[in-house]
């Protein structure tokens, strides 16, 4: 099954919040960027999530954007550019 690039960041993110039993509103706090950013990322309001975004978030979770992106859900034949 094929995602969409913001569909894989939404995923992604998920499974980061999962994984480190943390919520959206401290990864918000934690990164920089606006609840409301976040909330429209998840929305998939957002036409093309901006890198500068991801490296924010990212660095929400104490990750390089290499760790972040390090996941099968960004394997270009996973997703629909």
């Amino acid at each position: 099954m094929r995602n969409s690039l913001n569909h894989a960041l939404v995923l992604r993110i998920e499974q980061l919040l999962e994984e480190r039993g943390t919520t959206r509103y401290r990864l918000a706090m934690n990164s920089g960027i606006t609840h409301s950013t976040l909330n429209n990322i998840f929305r998939e309001a957002i036409a093309d999530s901006m890198l500068s975004t991801v490296i924010l978030i990212a660095g929400g979770f104490d990750m390089t954007v290499s760790e972040f992106l390090n996941s099968p859900l960004f394997g270009e034949d996973d997703l629909e550019l």
